[in-house]
């Protein structure tokens, strides 16, 4: 099978949907001619028209305005925020309109927005372009939170996201882009709500989205050799959490760790320590144990951003710590 790049699936999902769906457009900050700060709109433009293609100006709650208002009518937009750290700009869109639009009118109403945005650190983009705001939106009824780590996962959850009637907050790790994988050709959708067992292992089980993902597949291969069976499992989408997944593991290795890059204070990872806590208590040998960023901004410095975000070691002495425990 051929191989695309991370940022390559994204733009073939948005080409692949525009085509099929004359509802589906395109707009925010140099999404148009430039075809995105990180190019996933690249093509769209000259293929669509800057009709289904819209450049706006510097206004992200404008975007979101428009975009509730289009999706309320029957269209299904699909907005570029180009970093996470900015959709503070257009939150009270996002909680007040987006996600309560169905409730508020009996399901009369729906909001089939896609809201896509760079998140993460380690592209040395200081303070206000490194964040990974999640959590902040977890917290939101009626939001779904998608986290892709392939680009084969890129492609197939865009897609299911575009054919939602739900709100989706789509996150792409700024790390993730330049990855490549196998992509298949055709249109394909991969079930929002649904994790992924990466790898299988009976010891412990980690829990890891986006780049952390990849730390903790590379942490399982190295403790193999150790003689120890690591399970990895990829969230794919943050909510709703797959808790049958999740629960199918834990009862079978007993332990746990959730690696994640967001600050570790009220991230997505005490969440599913909580909801472990609540419903797995009986089955788990030790406390779960959370790899996350320290409570911090990240820092423009490389050498202080390096050591705010987690790193692969600190995964790998995580797992150990659980085992040992």
């Amino acid at each position: 099978m051929r191989e695309l790049k991370f940022s390559q699936a994204l733009n073939e999902a948005l080409h692949q949907e525009m085509e099929r769906d004359e509802d589906v457009f395109v707009l925010g900050q140099d999404v148009g001619k430039m075809g995105g700060d990180f190019g996933v709109t690249k093509g769209l433009w000259k293929k669509y028209g800057e009709r289904r293609v819209i450049d706006t100006p510097l206004s992200e709650a404008a975007m979101l305005g428009l975009s509730n208002g289009a999706a309320f009518t029957g269209l299904r937009p699909v907005v570029e925020i180009m970093f996470a750290d900015f959709i503070t700009e257009c939150f009270d869109q996002i909680v007040n309109n987006s996600a309560k639009a169905h409730y508020m009118f009996s399901g009369q109403l729906t909001a089939p927005i896609v809201l896509r945005t760079a998140n993460g650190g380690g592209f040395r983009a200081a303070y206000h372009h490194s964040q990974n705001p999640e959590a902040w939106l977890m917290n939101i009824p009626g939001i779904t939170v998608v986290a892709p780590t392939t680009p084969y996962e890129a492609k197939g959850l865009l897609i299911s996201s575009i054919r939602s009637e739900n709100p989706i907050i789509f996150f792409e790790h700024k790390m993730l882009y330049s990855t490549s994988g196998e992509v298949p050709e055709e249109s394909y959708e991969l079930e929002l709500g649904k994790a992924k067992v990466k790898r299988e292992g009976s010891d412990v089980t980690i829990i890891a989205s986006m780049k952390m993902c990849e730390y903790a597949l590379q942490a399982a291969e190295e403790l193999a050799e150790d003689g120890i069976s690591v399970e990895v499992i990829d969230p794919r989408t943050l909510v709703p959490f797959d808790k049958e997944t999740i629960f199918d593991s834990i009862a079978k290795t007993n332990r746990v760790v959730v690696a994640y890059e967001a600050p570790k204070t009220g991230g997505y990872g005490a969440e599913i320590a909580g909801m472990l806590n609540d419903e797995m208590f009986e089955f788990l040998k030790a406390p779960v144990k959370r790899v996350a960023s320290l409570d911090s901004p990240v820092a423009f410095s490389p050498k202080l951003e390096d050591y705010i975000l987690p790193n692969y070691n600190e995964v790998l002495e995580g797992i150990k710590e659980v085992v040992e425990y």
